[in-house]
């Protein structure tokens, strides 16, 4: 028996010693759970560096306001600076060869950053007097005391900069002329400079200026009575074409040794008399310019004496051109890239000859990546000693791909850098019948993985088997499937892109599954200046109706005011087919989706108008019966931030001036509250998600005490300011300075909750969930960030607390709740500082709604951090009692604690954050993270850890064995017993 004991306690040692679950994250589990995607934007900029000496790469800037270098090799990026918001990129150029020179905010910044490491050398920042457009001219044969000048026309002056150290040499202020700068010209081997530009609309004026001190040399004015529209090409040192004001005339303009002498042409006498309207397209090749006129473009080469002729007519108005490319001493060349079909031509010809192609190429594209934007091209010497040529194209979708040898050498889903709205869908369910061949692999491999992590376990594992282990951890997760899992971890995330392009990403590895360019979200006679807004599920089948595919709807404008007509387009999430679209004859002010659905899985959805027109969508007998079952019970509101207006809206009737449209409805206004301008100014405004679940109204608190939540999808939170605070934070004192918040019911316009904080100002951050609501703002006379947080509790309801009452049915927990019934809540509200500003927030969801919840912060330096609830509970006390603390009542402070193992992204950032999505998983206790900026990030985090999950490296083998083994032992314990027992008896 002391043998059978002592085997027992030997067995029960090696379990308990056994890895327990644990939820810190070590380096070889990166990546097993969230995946990490950087990018840069659409490409405006491109400069390449292809020396001999050192890697080759081309310098971009970005719409996102991105720097970068990238490989030319495989498309990787080198290094990459986010600029802010506010401080887009206007050119950028390469200086002494090592230098990258970026101009930015209308002209007002100047960076040099180091080309091989993208560390910033000097900035330098250029002050002015007024607005005005920016121009940046690097010379390379230009040089002061062997250092190379910089001139920069930006804020109404023009700057003379040092490339060295960034120091401002001179500046000459044009703004008392009134003189807008439209090109800074060096003649080659000249020591002065020309600037030329408009004063007015009818008047162009030269400048000479000395290079070395700023001084203005000649100055010269020519008058053009018909005017200028504005738009100018410069085509050689010392000639200008411009477009008249009428656009139907081409104005050359000469200004030899400062005098200037102007020739008009029509261009009817050029293309002929049967033109529409004529605009000047952006270009730098040397004696020749573009115009667009109609569907063609057409190439004007500018001869002796400003005399104009046609070079080419190209019937391809989305052709794309590139700027001048020397080859040689007086050679140039230029890329041209035309569209035919399902292919893309491109040709490389010379300046000066038209004729002479040196290179003609025809490259199958994706019709999903639309039309060439733009064209960049860099030459290289091939082994034959001819000129070779590579090209850099930016797409209509805002993808970058390089060309090289009629083959795409690589390409960047770019567009995925400006992200506008997301949704997640549920992935196909997987098909049933399986090979017994593939059974019997899985479970060989099976055996083998789990053989393997036991060796792990017991520290037996040699190196290849840690890496085998590592690599069978990632496979057999099978994140990267394309069907369901039972726990909810795979799903699609379903994303509009600025392009109007919509992505399926996998939440397993963030790959792309399918991607389309939406046809009635691009550019056509249809749809003018086409702007995606957001994106809803439309049709969710669910096990009764699996034969359908699940779709989303996609909501657009055509046009650039809020007034334009709206677009819709429906498209099949499993494949990415544009399944119908619709261009509509009313604008869309706001969308609502409803909760109602038809026999097929469709969700209602109501557009109103600016007219304030309800329209019901899908348009169909089904739907409109069911939408007239629930007319009275359907409620909205409307913000007018700018006039300090909220008011509340119901439907009335069918419209009255579209007569036999039954899916027009028109509205009636039932309350409103104005906001006073001379002290409130609304600044932000947040509801509950509408699909957030929530497990139960009661929460049980200290001494067995029950609270009722007041939960209620018609509560608006918002925040108004001091029409003075809506500026920078600073800008104003704290005597007057204040932020109000209120809670106000969106169906009867009732204030349930107001509250004022003096001295405080945006920008107010907020998310609402179950019946709290939690908001960021800054504090002038802390000089510190705070968070506060308010909780509603429904009062009519404590009275069921009571044993009896529940038992014999006499409460009210089942009556419905109504807006029209007045409250009675009471109110519980809490500060905090915070350390940091915020960019963006959000709060998890869970299945069920069970999971406690944690606050999702974007920060300032673009991290994502999670926040338990728990800190932001207005009940913590500094000193809580015992049933306080068993309730997990955390004892107050007055700042929220930053834990740095809090951050979701690790030490991953997501640049430019803008946005975080949450969304549940199947399982309880996980939610789906998912932060988009210029970069990309998923997670799934577990706010009360997985209760219901064991973990991905727990091991099965090691549980077997042990259980095989307690048996084995109960074996041996009952043998030896019954021989002890049987020598007993003989004894």
């Amino acid at each position: 028996m002391a043998m059978a004991t002592r085997v027992f306690l030997l067995l029960f040692l090696v379990l308990i010693s056994s890895p327990s679950p644990s939820n810190s994250l070590y380096e070889d589990q990166v990546g097993l759970m969230d995946w990490h995607q950087q990018y840069i934007g659409k490409v405006k900029h491109a400069v390449f560096h292809t020396q001999k000496a050192g890697r080759k790469r081309v310098v971009v800037s970005t719409e996102e306001n991105v720097i970068a270098s990238l490989d030319l090799r495989r498309g990787d990026i080198f290094w990459r600076h986010v600029l802010g918001p506010n401080d887009a990129v206007d050119e950028i150029d390469i200086a002494l060869g090592k230098y990258v020179i970026t101009l930015s905010s209308e002209g007002s910044i100047l960076r040099a950053w180091n080309l091989p490491d993208g560390q910033m050398v000097w900035e330098s920042f250029l002050q002015g007097p007024k607005p005005s457009k920016s121009l940046l001219s690097v010379s390379a044969n230009l040089k002061i005391d062997k250092d190379n000048v910089i001139f920069v026309f930006g804020k109404g002056c023009l700057h003379a900069v040092s490339s060295i150290d960034g120091e401002v040499l001179w500046k000459k202020d044009f703004a008392d002329e009134s003189l807008e700068v439209q090109q800074i010209i060096h003649p080659l081997g000249s020591d002065m400079i020309y600037a030329v530009g408009f004063v007015g609309l009818s008047q162009l004026d030269a400048y000479q200026i000395n290079v070395r001190n700023g001084e203005v040399l000649k100055h010269r004015s020519a008058a053009f009575p018909g005017g200028f529209c504005g738009e100018v090409s410069l085509v050689s040192s010392d000639t200008l074409v411009a477009l008249d004001a009428t656009r139907s005339s081409l104005i050359s303009i000469s200004f030899l040794d400062g005098e200037i002498s102007l020739q008009q042409t029509h261009i009817s006498n050029l293309v002929g008399d049967s033109f529409g309207m004529a605009v000047m397209l952006p270009s730098k090749l040397s004696g020749m310019l573009m115009i667009k006129i109609d569907n063609y473009m057409v190439f004007v080469r500018v001869a002796d004496e400003g005399k104009l002729e046609v070079a080419e007519k190209i019937n391809d108005a989305a052709a794309a051109v590139s700027d001048a490319l020397a080859l040689s001493e007086g050679q140039q060349a230029f890329g041209l890239v035309e569209h035919g079909g399902n292919k893309i031509h491109l040709t490389v010809k010379l300046v000066n000859d038209w004729n002479g192609d040196l290179l003609k190429e025809s490259i199958r594209m994706d019709h999903q990546r639309g039309c060439v934007h733009k064209i960049f091209i860099n030459s290289y010497i091939r082994t034959d000693r001819s000129h070779g040529f590579r090209a850099l194209i930016v797409m209509e979708d805002h993808s970058l791909l390089l060309l090289q040898q009629g083959e795409i050498v690589w390409s960047r889903e770019d567009g995925l850098a400006s992200i506008i709205d997301v949704t997640a869908s549920e992935l196909p369910v997987e098909k049933e019948g399986v090979s017994v061949a593939k059974v019997e692999h899985n479970l060989f491999e099976w055996l083998k993985g789990h053989m393997l992590k036991l060796k792990g376990t017991l520290m037996l594992a040699s190196p290849e088997d840690m890496i085998a282990i590592q690599g069978m951890r990632l496979k057999s997760s099978e994140k990267s499937k394309m069907t369901r899992d039972h726990n909810g971890f795979r799903k699609l995330l379903i994303v509009l892109t600025r392009a109007g392009k919509l992505f399926a990403l996998h939440t397993g590895d963030g790959r792309v599954a399918w991607s389309a360019l939406l046809h009635s979200l691009r550019n056509s006679e249809a749809c003018a200046y086409p702007t995606g807004l957001n994106v809803y599920q439309w049709q969710v089948p669910h096990h009764h109706a699996m034969d359908e595919n699940p779709s989303v709807l996609v909501v657009g404008r055509c046009g650039l005011g809020s007034d334009a007509p709206g677009v819709l387009s429906f498209v099949d999430t499993y494949t990415g087919k544009e399944l119908d679209s619709l261009f509509l004859t009313h604008s869309i002010e706001r969308i609502i989706p409803l909760s109602f659905t038809d026999s097929r899985e469709q969700r209602l959805h109501l557009i109103i108008d600016t007219d304030h027109h309800a329209h019901l969508y899908p348009r169909t007998p089904e739907a409109i019966g069911i939408f007239q079952h629930e007319l009275p019970n359907i409620y909205w509101y409307s913000v007018e931030a700018e006039n300090g207006i909220i008011r509340g809206h119901a439907l009335k009737s069918n419209c009255i001036l579209q007569e036999g449209d039954e899916y027009c409805f028109d509205t009636r206004d039932l309350w409103s509250i104005v906001f006073p301008s001379e002290s409130e100014k609304i600044l932000a405004t947040v509801t509950r998600k509408l699909n957030e679940v929530v497990h139960t109204q009661a929460k049980v608190i200290t001494d067995q005490d029950v609270m009722y939540k007041y939960v209620s999808k018609n509560l608006l939170f918002v925040a108004t300011v001091a029409p003075k605070a809506t500026g920078e934070i600073g800008s104003v004192t704290p005597e007057e300075s204040w932020l109000v918040v209120y809670l106000i019911d969106t169906v009867t316009g009732r204030i349930i909750y107001r509250m004022t904080h003096h001295g405080t100002q945006g920008p107010v951050h907020a998310v609402f969930s179950e019946n709290w609501v939690v908001y960021h703002y800054f504090n002038l006379r802390a000089h510190r960030y705070e968070m506060s947080v308010v909780e509603i509790y429904d009062q009519s309801r404590a009275d069921n607390k009571d044993v009896w009452k529940l038992v014999l049915g006499k409460h009210n927990l089942t009556s419905p709740v109504s807006s029209y019934s007045r409250p009675e809540v009471i109110t519980k509200s809490q500060f905090y500082f915070f350390t940091h500003s915020v960019k963006a927030m959000a709060v998890t969801s869970t299945a069920k709604g069970i999971t406690s919840k944690q606050l999702l912060i974007g920060t300032i330096g673009d991290q994502v951090l999670a926040l338990d609830k728990r800190y932001l509970d207005p009940r913590r006390t500094i000193n809580p009692s015992q049933s306080e603390r068993e309730e997990g009542i955390i004892p107050l402070t007055d700042s929220l604690p930053i834990i740095p193992q809090s951050y979701v992204t690790h030490n991953l950032k997501v640049e430019g954050l803008r946005g975080i999505v949450t969304a549940p998983a199947k399982l309880e206790s996980t939610t789906l993270v998912f932060a988009y900026g210029v970069d990309l990030f998923f997670t799934r985090i577990a706010p009360s850890r997985t209760y219901d999950l064991l973990t991905d490296d727990f091991s099965y083998a090691l549980l077997l064995i042990t259980i095989v083994a307690l048996v084995a032992a109960i074996f041996v314990t009952w043998i030896l017993s019954e021989r002890k027992e049987l020598q007993e008896k003989w004894r």
